[in-house]
This record gives C-alpha cells, sequence and structure tokens, in this order.
C-alpha cells in the first residue's frame, strides 16, 4: 500500500530544509484523538452498545499481545466494518461540534512548547497520525500546525466504503516521512521525530533526531540502548486562548482512521465497567 498517492491533497509549499514530525495521540494530547468523539457518536447512533464492547475487546487484546502485524490487520478490518456506512456529514458535524470543547483540554503543554520552537527554529511542523486524517486536520489547525498526514478512508457517495486507501502506521509512517522529505527538500538527518509507541520505530530510525515521550516499554529499552531523549509529558492543559474560533473547522468532513474508534470505543466499555462495579453509596 503506498504512503501516498495522487488522491492525497499536496502538501503547502515551504521554505523549510528541515522538519518535526510528531505522533498525535498520547504524544501531543493526553489519551486518544478520538475520545472526545465516543460519546458523542454513541448519542446520535453511529455505533451502539454491543459494537463499542467489540471493540473495546478487540483493541484491549490487540494492546495484552502486541503490536504485531496480524494483530493490527485484524483489528484494522474490524473497525473498517464498525465505519462502512457512516454518513461523512452527519460524522462532519459532531467534530466540528466537538473539537474544541473536548480535544482542546488533552494538549500537553510541553507538546505544545516544543511545537512552538520547532517553528520558531524554521523547521515545519508535521503531524503524522493512524489516526483518520480529517480528524487530524481540524486538530493540527487547532495548534496552528499546517502539514498533517493520517489515515484515509474511501467514501463512495458520501458514506465510509469500509475501505482503507492509506493506514498511517508502523513502517508506513516511515516512507511517507521519507517522501515528503524528498518532495519538500527536508534533510532527514536534521530532522525531529517524536512519538510514545515502539510501532513508530521505523520513523524515528529515518531522522537525526529521534525523541521519545511517554514510552511503552519496548520504545524504552530501545531509547535506552540507543541513547534517544526520553521526554516525559504529564501537563495537558488546554491552550484555549490561543486556538481561534471553530468556524474554521466547520466545513471539515471526517473521515475516522483505524485507530480513532478503537480507542474511543475502548475508553467506553472500560469507563461502563468501572462504573457498573463501582460500590452505590
Amino acid at each position: 500500500m503506498p504512503p501516498l498517492d495522487d488522491s492525497a491533497a499536496p502538501l503547502p509549499t515551504t521554505q523549510a530544509t528541515s522538519a518535526a514530525f510528531f505522533d498525535l495521540d498520547k504524544t501531543i494530547i493526553a489519551s486518544s484523538s478520538a475520545l472526545a468523539f465516543s460519546k458523542p457518536f454513541l448519542r446520535q447512533g453511529l455505533i451502539n452498545r454491543r459494537a463499542a464492547l467489540k471493540s473495546a475487546y478487540a483493541q484491549l487484546m490487540f494492546a495484552l499481545s502486541g503490536a504485531d502485524e496480524d494483530r493490527t490487520e485484524r483489528l484494522r478490518a474490524e473497525i473498517s466494518r464498525m465505519c462502512t456506512g457512516w454518513d461523512v456529514e452527519q460524522v462532519k458535524a459532531i467534530v466540528s461540534e466537538t473539537l474544541h470543547d473536548v480535544v482542546a483540554p488533552l494538549v500537553y503543554a510541553e507538546a505544545a512548547e516544543l511545537i512552538e520552537r520547532h517553528k520558531a527554529e524554521g523547521r515545519d511542523v508535521i503531524v503524522l497520525s493512524a489516526t483518520g486524517e480529517e480528524v487530524v486536520r481540524p486538530i493540527a489547525d487547532m495548534l496552528g500546525i499546517t502539514h498533517s498526514l493520517g489515515s484515509r478512508m474511501e467514501i463512495v457517495d458520501g458514506r465510509y466504503s469500509g475501505k482503507v486507501d492509506f493506514y498511517c502506521y508502523g513502517e508506513y509512517k516511515a516512507v511517507a516521512a521519507r517522501q515528503i522529505a524528498a518532495e519538500r527538500g527536508y534533510d532527514l538527518a536534521e530532522c525531529h521525530a517524536y512519538t510514545d509507541s515502539s510501532t513508530d520505530l521505523p520513523l524515528l530510525e529515518v531522522v537525526g533526531h529521534p525523541h521519545v515521550v511517554n514510552p511503552d516499554r519496548a520504545l524504552r529499552r530501545a531509547a535506552q540502548e540507543r541513547g534517544w531523549p526520553v521526554h516525559t509529558f504529564a501537563s495537558p492543559i488546554s491552550p484555549r486562548a490561543r486556538i481561534p474560533s471553530p468556524t474554521t473547522t466547520a466545513a471539515v468532513a471526517v473521515g475516522l482512521g483505524v485507530g480513532a474508534v478503537a480507542a474511543g470505543a475502548t475508553l467506553f466499555g472500560l469507563s461502563r465497567k468501572k462504573h457498573r462495579d463501582s460500590p452505590r453509596g
């Protein structure tokens, strides 16, 4: 599967000679970018409780068993089936109404400061995320990031067909970074990359300045072995005062990527279990 094709919107032109690539979930924001949308999706009937619990179980097994290629593919197929038939306009409305209220408070202050520092030093900042590119794009806009790339789902007659055209995950992030660098004239040896997940090792290995953020166990071990800097982000603070009004996001169509719904459904499933198991006063 190619990381980019002729149907992908071209990135804006730039004079920068290097970039800082950022993962999104648990790197720029404190949790999943889809957490904000799971309850609205339930309320609007896009997912039901059975689908949420099924997806929660699949995501839990994925997390416990490790992120190998086979398990990743099975989870991707499950989420693709769940999204099939969703009305793009309905999803668009949900995201435009909830983005600023519930995603902004999840932004790590440390990540926001790093993003501004890289921009001040003349680098482009690019978000690469397994979440759908039209979910990633409004979040990037919210943070003043002009470039992003996410997973892309096919749309037929205004609805998601269930086919994933591009999965921005694992090795495909690295391939995308190489292609973007070639197209835009970046020197990868001068580029930075930030992520929390060992699945993004291929991306970290293609840049000259890899960084790990709140890493999982495997990534922490790799960072220690290779001498990569480890960052601890612990202050999710809403940058609302620096965020423009949501009017510019009202026309954004939202194609959900594989990771998005899985994370939101997981939160819903686990939170309901916690509520049922908690003592009543």
